[in-house]
Parts: structure tokens; sequence; C-alpha cells
């Protein structure tokens, strides 16, 4: 069985792809994760006896561990999700972005590099690092149009900046050295094991307590949604037959405000646990009267949209969940996972608002 490097495997979206290659048996797993707030055992549930996942806790930027991994386990790919990825903590502390998504990857790459250069010929044809990135890395749309490959970079926050930095670092990786890469840019995605400082899980787990739902300005900022386990699909599909130097993108068809969003996630919650039957509401009504517009994000790009055409065409990969088929299992996994919720924001996060730009 081939050996794949998964990093940031016990992250959101690492960690549900880990358990789609597993549960599929696709590859043997080397699991790299440093377990920040973000990256849990919690979330590698069921694969503690899985002989082929072996998760090793460590750092992407630590080269002498990312090289002996690969030579030990004969990896055949790299998929890089190791990242710091959340907009408003970015905004109050930038350092960490820099230091894991450009250091960090700059880092990985090189290993990757130094081990491919001595494989065997046809290993070497075989080999593939796959990086995983965002639309945000494009900027701010207008009402019109879509993000396509070509788009020139704009990024406005220093997420969105470390994220086109380790782009450009794959990039150069393949023209400099004919590392065969492959990038992929993805929509806003949601669904389980996201950790709850995000917009979908922050709303739900709120509205389950009564509290406040806080959408930032008015409300009308426009992301198109990808449900995890469709991009995991898509990942899989470029891994097997993307062409190295390429980027594909990687879009639900789901544009929505996050108002939109907000309320479909209210309905979904009434249908599951009507507010008139919760205890924690109250009194207070419906859920969607919890919805409080708050002052917005710095910076907060005004529209995003992927054009998938590309992996559509020349890959085959279309998402498989509309939102709402989505946006129900996810709303089901959180009211069946709440103690998951808990041991991994207990003591570390409270669901207070970030990204108002004091420095750290």
């Amino acid at each position: 069985m081939k050996t794949w490097m998964v990093t940031g495997g016990a992250g959101f979206i690492g960690s549900n792809f880990v358990h789609m290659v597993r549960r599929r048996q696709l590859a043997r797993v080397v699991n790299l994760d440093k377990l920040t707030y973000a990256g849990h055992l919690e979330s590698l549930e069921g694969l503690e006896d899985d002989r082929d996942h072996i998760f090793v806790k460590g750092d992407i930027g630590n080269q002498e561990l990312v090289l002996y991994l690969l030579a030990t386990h004969k990896v055949s790919a790299v998929i890089n999700f190791a990242a710091e990825s959340h907009v408003d903590r970015s905004i109050d502390g930038p350092g960490d972005f820099i230091q894991t998504n450009v250091v960090g990857t700059f880092r990985l790459l090189d290993a990757a590099r130094h081990y491919w250069n001595v494989l065997p010929d046809e290993e070497k044809a075989r080999f593939r690092f796959l990086h995983v990135s965002t639309d945000e890395v494009y900027g701010s749309l207008g009402p019109e149009g879509s993000f396509t490959e070509e788009t020139p970079y704009a990024p406005n926050s220093p997420y969105s900046a470390s994220k086109a930095a380790s782009d450009h670092l794959v990039r150069a990786y393949r023209e400099t050295y004919g590392l065969p890469t492959l990038t992929t840019n993805c929509s806003n995605n949601y669904g389980p094991y996201q950790y709850p400082e995000k917009l979908i899980p922050l709303m739900i787990l709120n509205a389950l307590e009564g509290k406040p739902l806080p959408v930032y300005g008015d409300g009308l900022n426009v992301r198109d949604w990808l449900y995890v386990l469709d991009h995991c699909e898509a990942i899989v599909r470029v891994l097997e037959a993307g062409r190295p130097g390429e980027t594909y993108n990687i879009g639900g068809h789901n544009e929505m405000t996050n108002l939109e969003v907000v309320r479909t996630l209210c309905r979904c919650l009434e249908e599951e646990v009507p507010a008139a039957s919760n205890p924690a509401m109250d009194g207070k009504g419906a859920y969607e009267d919890l919805i409080t517009h708050v002052p917005d994000r710095p910076g907060h790009d005004r529209r995003y949209a992927i054009d998938a055409s590309k992996i559509e065409r020349e890959l085959g990969w279309r998402p498989k969940e509309t939102f709402l088929s989505g946006i129900r299992k996810t709303v089901r996994w959180y009211l069946d996972n709440r103690d998951w919720c808990r041991r991994v924001t207990e003591g570390i996060y409270d669901r207070g608002r970030l990204g108002t730009g004091s420095a750290r």
C-alpha cells in the first residue's frame, strides 16, 4: 500500500481527509500535526488501533523530523493542510501566520525536495506534493464574476497574504527544482470537526445556548460554501489525476451572504431542537431573534466566488452536497458531538470576539 504524509491531519479539513483515506484504505497515512489550539487528537477518534495510521506530534518546520518520516515510511505523496487559518486571529497576531504558513511551508517544501531528489527514477516520477490553499489569496470580488486559476493574487488580510506567499513558494519549487507540486485553492469549508471559532459552528453552539449570534457589519458579505467531504473527494481526485505544476480551484456552487447562512442554520436548528422547547432560550423567541449585528472585521472582503470548471472539466469532480443538504448534516453532527466541542475549547476559547486588531 502506498504511503501519504498528511500535515495538519488533526485539524478540521485534515482530520476529515485522514478519516476518508483510511475508511477507503486508499493509502497508509503518516499524520504530522503540531496540535495547536485547532488541532486535536479527539478529531482522530476511531483511528487509535489502525496500524496504517501513524500519528506524529511535530512541526512542519522541523526539517530533520520531516526528512526522517519521509525516508522511514517511503512516502509517495505529501498533502499539506498544516496552516494557521483564522482571519480574525491573523488580525490580532499575524506573526504565527507568517511562521507556520510561510516559513513552515518553505521548510516542508525543502525537506520534500531533498527526499525527492534521491528517489529512484520510478518513485521520483510518482511522487507528489499537494499544497492546500484558499480562495482568499485572490482578494475581494465585485458583484459579478468568479475567481479562476488565472486570477491575480490580491490578498487583503495577514492570513490570506501568508497563504499567498506559501502558494508562490510551491510554484517556485516546481519551476526552479522540478518538484512535482499541485496546488488547490478552495472556497469556505464547513462540516464535522470544524473548530468553533468559525462562523457555522460558532452560530450553532451559540444558538443552542440562547446566546447572541454576532454577524459582522450588514451581513451581506458573500462566500461560496463547500462541504468538507466534497473538498476531500476533490483532493483525492487531484492526487490521482492532477497534472504536476497545475492549480485547481475547488468550489461548492453555493454562494450565500453571511446573513443567509445564519438564517438557514437557524431554520435547521428549529427542525432539530425547536427554540420553544429549548430551556436555554428562556422565552427569547425563535433562534433568528438572536441575530445581532456587530462592528465589521477590519479589511473584510466583500465577496468570494470560485469558478471550479477546470477541475470539473479535466478531472471530472463536482460537489455532491447542496448547501442545505450539507448544513443539515453539519447541524446534526454538532448536536451529536457537543462533548467534542466542550473538550476542544475548554480553557482555551470562550467564543468571544476575535479580530479587533489588538496587538499581540
